[in-house]
C-alpha cells in the first residue's frame, strides 16, 4: 500500500468541514472529548459533501493532548496552563484568534475574553493564572494515576464511538508514557 494520509490541523467550523471533505483526519491543537459535537458535526459535514461515510470509517479526529502524571495537580495542570494562555491570548487579534472562539464554544466564553486581554497587554502570567481549572481539566490528562484513568473515560468512549482512532500525546516522563500506554493500548 503506497497510501499516505494525510491529516489537516484546523481549529474552525468551516476548517473542519473541509478536512471532512479532503483528508483522512484532523489534528485539533486542543479539544473536549465530553463536547465532541464541536468537531463532529462539521467534519460530517465535509464527509457528507464528499460522498464520504459520516460514520467516520475512514477518519481519524486525532487531538493533541497534554498528558502530566504527579501528585501535585496544580504543578501538573501549568503545562497545559502556559499553552492555553499562548492560544487563547496570544494566537491572532482581539477579533480573529480561532483557538479563543474554540473555548467560547466549548463554553469558556467569560474566560476567554479575559485571558486575551491580560495577554494582549502584556500581562502573560496573569493570563495564564486565568486559565479555569475546569477547561484544563476538560481537555487535558493531568493528575494522579487515578485521576488521569477517570479523565480517560471520555476519551475511551470517544475512541469507541469511531470518532478517535489516534491520540497526539504530549507525555513528559517514562511513569506517564507507561501510564498512557497501559490506559489507551490495552
Amino acid at each position: 500500500d503506497t497510501s499516505i494520509p494525510i491529516y489537516t490541523a484546523s481549529f474552525t467550523p468551516g476548517g473542519f468541514r473541509l478536512s471532512g471533505e479532503i483528508a483522512d483526519g484532523v489534528i485539533p491543537a486542543f479539544m473536549s472529548p465530553a463536547k465532541m459535537e464541536t468537531v463532529v458535526k462539521n467534519v460530517a459535514q465535509g464527509l457528507n459533501k464528499a460522498g464520504r461515510s459520516a460514520g467516520f470509517e475512514d477518519f481519524d479526529i486525532a487531538p493533541f493532548v497534554h498528558f502530566s502524571l504527579g501528585d501535585d495537580i496544580e504543578a501538573c495542570r501549568d503545562s497545559t496552563r502556559q499553552m492555553l494562555a499562548l492560544y487563547l491570548g496570544g494566537m491572532g487579534t482581539r477579533t480573529k484568534n480561532f483557538y479563543n472562539a474554540f473555548a467560547r464554544r466549548l463554553g469558556y466564553g467569560d474566560a476567554a475574553k479575559k485571558i486575551q486581554e491580560l495577554y494582549l497587554s502584556g500581562r502573560k502570567r496573569e493570563a495564564a493564572e486565568a486559565i479555569p481549572a475546569e477547561l484544563i481539566d476538560e481537555i487535558s490528562l493531568v493528575g494522579t494515576e487515578n485521576r488521569i484513568r477517570e479523565q480517560a473515560e471520555p476519551w475511551l468512549a470517544a475512541r469507541d464511538a469511531g470518532h478517535i482512532k489516534t491520540m497526539i500525546l504530549r507525555v513528559a516522563d517514562p511513569k506517564g508514557m507507561a501510564l498512557a500506554a497501559d490506559i489507551f493500548l490495552s
